[in-house]
C-alpha cells in the first residue's frame, strides 16, 4: 500500500484529470484536479488479483450465482458496522446514483416532492428534476462550523405532496457523521410526515478517529418498513468504474415494488463489477481501508492547517469522506472572484459550491484523496493565489 505514489492519469479516459481543462480551464498539464469524487489510489491487490483471475479465464458471460457476492456484503456489514443483513433483502444497481434514480422512480410518481437536507450531494438533485419530481431542500444550519439538522423549520416545509426524503449519511459536502440521536430524528421525522426514507450511506468506511458512524437501520429499527439503505464497494475501494451498488431494502413489500422496477428496466448485475465487489469484501480489503484512512487523515489534517491559515478561509472540520468543503465568505470576495483565484491563479480544478443547492455558493469542495505531495503543493497555491490577504 504505497499511497504516496504519484500516478498519472492523464489519457486513461478519467473524467477527473481528462475533463479538468474543459470543464474548469484548469491546465491538463500543470493543474491539480480536485473534484470528482473518486481516488488516485489504486485499489488493494485482492481486487486486482480477481480481474486478473477473469482476464485469465477469458470468457465474459452472464454473471450466475451471486451467492458469494451477497455472503461478502453481509460480512462486510456485519464485521465492520455490527449490521445483520438478510440475503434476501439486497438488491444490485449498478451504482448508487442508479439504485438513487431506481427508488425515486419506483416509490413516487411526476410532481411528487422529493426532500433532500441541502447542500448534498448534487447528483441528488439532477436524478429528482430528471425524474419529472420535485425537488424541496431543506436547509442545514451551521452552528460552531459544522451541519446540523433543523426539524422544527423542516416541519413546516413539507407539502403532502413530498413523498421521500434522500438522507446522505455521512453527509457529503459537509463531512459530518450524523449522530445515533439524530438519525432517529430523521425517522422520527419521515414518520411524522409519511416520507419513504432512503439513507445513501455509500461513504461509511471512511470515517476518522472521533466519529462513529451509525447505520440507519440500527438507529431506528422500527422504520424499516419505510426505509431503504444504500450501500457500496466503489467510493471505499476507488471502484467507481465498476459501477456497481446495493439496494438494501429489509421490508418484503417495498423491496417487492423496487425489485419490479428494476426488472422492468431489465436490469442486471455487471459481472466485472459483482467480482471486483465480492474481492474488496473481505480481511484483505478491510485492512487497506484501514491503511486508508489513517492516510486520508494526514491529509485533512495538513489540508486544513494551510487552508484555515490564510484569512477568512475555513475548512468544515471532516468527520468522514475525503472531501473538504471550505468556505470563502469569510474573505469578502464574491464566487467569482475566489473561483477565479483557485482555478486561474492555483491551478486547482474544484467543484462550485453552488452546485450542491442551498448554502453553498460561498464554497468549493476539494477532493484530497491523493498523494499527500499534492495536498502540498495544493496549500502553497493557495496560499500563494491569496496571499494579499495575509
Amino acid at each position: 500500500m504505497n499511497f504516496d505514489e504519484i500516478i498519472d492519469r492523464r489519457g486513461t479516459h478519467s473524467v477527473k484529470w481528462d475533463m479538468m481543462e474543459k470543464l474548469y480551464g484548469v491546465p491538463a498539464d500543470t493543474g491539480l484536479s480536485m473534484w470528482v469524487a473518486d481516488m488516485d489510489f489504486r485499489p488493494p491487490a485482492c481486487i486486482q488479483r480477481a480481474l486478473k483471475g477473469m482476464l485469465d479465464h477469458g470468457i465474459y458471460g452472464y454473471f450466475g450465482d451471486d451467492r458469494a457476492y451477497l455472503d461478502s456484503i453481509r460480512w462486510w456489514m456485519a464485521t465492520r458496522h455490527g449490521w445483520d443483513v438478510a440475503p434476501e433483502a439486497i438488491l444490485t444497481a449498478h451504482g448508487l446514483v442508479n439504485g438513487t434514480s431506481l427508488c425515486v422512480n419506483a416509490l413516487t410518481a411526476p410532481g411528487d416532492g422529493v426532500a433532500v437536507m441541502a447542500p448534498v450531494y448534487h447528483a441528488f438533485g439532477k436524478v429528482v428534476r430528471g425524474s419529472g419530481r420535485r425537488l424541496v431542500e431543506l436547509p442545514l444550519k451551521t452552528e460552531a462550523g459544522r451541519l446540523e439538522m433543523d426539524f422544527a423549520a423542516w416541519d413546516g416545509m413539507i407539502d403532502p405532496g413530498t413523498k421521500m426524503l434522500i438522507l446522505c449519511s455521512p453527509h457529503n459536502p459537509g463531512g459530518r457523521v450524523w449522530t445515533a440521536e439524530e438519525l432517529r430524528g430523521v425517522a422520527d421525522f419521515c414518520r411524522r410526515h409519511d416520507l419513504i426514507l432512503v439513507s445513501d450511506e455509500i461513504h461509511h468506511d471512511l470515517v476518522f478517529p472521533g466519529a462513529t458512524h451509525t447505520v440507519m437501520a440500527k438507529a431506528a429499527p422500527d422504520a424499516l418498513d419505510r426505509m431503504i439503505l444504500l450501500t457500496a464497494t466503489t467510493k471505499t475501494f476507488n471502484i467507481a468504474g465498476s459501477h456497481t451498488g446495493n439496494i438494501i431494502i429489509p421490508d418484503p413489500a417495498l423491496r417487492k415494488r423496487v425489485a419490479d422496477f428494476a426488472f422492468g428496466l431489465g436490469i442486471s448485475g455487471n459481472s466485472f463489477g459483482l467480482i471486483m465487489a465480492t474481492a474488496a469484501y473481505s480481511p484483505e480489503g478491510a485492512e487497506w481501508v484501514d491503511a486508508l484512512v489513517s492516510y486520508l487523515d494526514g491529509n485533512r489534517k495538513l489540508f486544513d492547517a494551510g487552508v484555515n491559515a490564510i484569512p477568512g478561509v475555513a475548512s468544515m472540520a471532516l468527520e468522514s469522506t475525503y472531501l473538504a468543503w471550505v468556505d470563502f465568505a469569510g474573505t469578502g470576495m464574491a464566487p467569482a472572484e475566489f473561483i477565479a483565484r483557485v482555478e486561474k491563479g492555483a491551478g486547482i480544478a474544484a467543484n462550485h459550491g453552488s452546485s450542491f443547492g442551498l448554502n453553498g455558493d460561498s464554497f468549493l469542495r476539494f477532493n484530497l484523496a491523493t498523494p499527500r505531495s499534492r495536498i502540498e503543493q495544493a496549500v502553497e497555491r493557495l496560499q500563494a493565489a491569496f496571499a494579499d490577504l495575509q
